[in-house]
């Protein structure tokens, strides 16, 4: 088997955010075997059935096919009012569309996130999760990775600097490689 093919993307726009600099700790502390290709959700549109069936979107585009050419996806989500920031929910919208051919059907996911408070991304990953039954995703059950006080984890230029964490970062990319490896290549 080769390597998987893990594409991450972060549900926060912000250069500087913790949601980013933990995608890109995870991208560097990604056991052998597995590669993580990181794509920006910048460029992608607000839903919108009108524009939907005018055409798709070439952002949109790109982020469905780079979906369905990865084993795997990797999600790491800020928590915005105790829930799911609108920029990540709007792109797992976009690619539950249309639902009987959905990029990310049937696609193992792996959920992280970083947040300065006490409780991580509890609530924002849970919503997640439900949005994952609509497109019958396979959503890592454990471990959770739930960076709390992420203001204290990470140095001015947003590398990861809490040894604990880094650990934990590893044993959870080993627990998804095993994940993504129980749905097989794609």
């Amino acid at each position: 088997m080769g390597d998987l093919r893990i594409l991450g993307f972060a549900g926060s726009l912000r250069r500087a955010s913790y949601n980013r600099a933990l995608l890109r700790a995870a991208r560097e502390q990604a056991p052998d075997g597995m590669i993580i290709t990181i794509f920006d959700l910048i460029d992608i549109p607000l839903y919108n059935g009108d524009a939907e069936a005018s055409g798709e979107p070439p952002a949109v585009a790109r982020l469905r096919q780079e979906i369905r050419s990865a084993d795997g996806i990797l999600m790491v989500t800020p928590e915005y009012n105790h829930g799911v920031p609108g920029v990540l929910k709007n792109a797992v919208d976009w690619c539950s569309r249309p639902p009987q051919d959905a990029a990310l059907a049937r696609k193992p996911v792996g959920l992280m996130g970083a947040s300065p408070g006490s409780t991580g991304t509890a609530r924002a990953q849970s919503q997640l999760r439900q949005s994952f039954e609509f497109t019958s995703s396979y959503a890592m059950p454990q471990p959770e990775f739930l960076m709390a006080r992420a203001n204290e984890k990470f140095d001015a230029e947003g590398k990861l600097t809490d040894e604990p964490t880094r650990l934990f970062l590893q044993r959870f990319l080993r627990a998804f490689a095993d994940w993504v490896r129980l749905f097989g290549p794609r």
